[in-house]
């Protein structure tokens, strides 16, 4: 796909992974919407930021958990941009780091109601945009969902089933839309504490961590190759090699 003109809607667009993405997507010529939950100000400034590029770009408050407030997420973006080309479900938690006795059910359902859930959703709302478009999607899985990583069973898991679900996905919409997705290793983000960060680093074979603009240039690849789908790309400088 030839990017410069298309539209995009990133959700957990607005700090993070998210807003790498959204700013190499505008840096291509995308339009970008993306949607975010309730820092208004982290919103604020990755607005600032794509103002530097010739796009349009907006955001939208958003619950992915909630089907009704993404499919209205979904029309606004339709009648701002006109239509949809790119997906890219980035939003997530990622709960509380902890053992599972330690993990209450509520927890348990908030991290799979956002990582997984919000992930369907969104896919589902869009569906129909994208097939006309011949769009693209791009899942943000995580190292994780492949080897259970270090945050917790609920994180894990509901990043496995976002894996799962690009597969089925794939197939389903092959051959309109292309589905894949990316499993990062650990992110210099918010999510991660700083001792965090410097323990994961030590563990990691380059030494540090990665920084969301390397896992947004990989986004950039799966968007522009139309012959790529269905695939899990590792974004780990060797941490996990399967």
């Amino acid at each position: 796909m030839n990017l410069f003109g298309k539209n995009a809607l990133v959700t957990g667009g607005d700090k993070g992974i998210g807003r790498a993405i959204s700013l190499a997507l505008a840096n291509k010529g995308v339009n970008v919407a993306f949607c975010f939950y309730k820092d208004q100000e982290k919103a604020a400034e990755t607005i600032q930021e794509l103002k530097k590029y010739p796009v349009k770009a907006f955001k939208v408050q958003t619950d992915v958990r909630n089907y009704n407030q993404v499919q209205g997420m979904i029309e606004l973006v339709k009648e701002k941009f006109g239509e949809i080309d790119v997906l890219v479900n980035n939003a997530g938690t990622s709960g509380l780091n902890s053992a599972i006795e330690k993990i209450s059910i509520k927890d348990w359902q908030n991290v799979m109601d956002v990582n997984l859930t919000g992930v369907f959703n969104c896919c589902k709302a869009a569906k129909a945009e994208l097939e006309k478009n011949k769009g693209k999607i791009v899942n943000i899985s995580s190292i994780a969902g492949k080897m259970g990583g270090t945050i917790g069973c609920h994180y894990a898991a509901s990043k496995a089933g976002v894996i799962g679900l690009t597969f089925a996905l794939a197939r389903e919409l092959a051959p309109q839309v292309t589905v894949n997705a990316i499993a990062p290793g650990p992110v210099d983000t918010e999510l991660l504490s700083e001792e965090i960060k410097n323990k994961l680093s030590k563990e990691t074979p380059f030494g540090r961590i990665a920084i969301p603009e390397e896992i947004a240039h990989t986004a950039i690849y799966l968007l522009e190759n139309d012959y790529v789908s269905g695939e899990v790309i590792d974004v780990n400088a060797g941490r996990y090699m399967d």
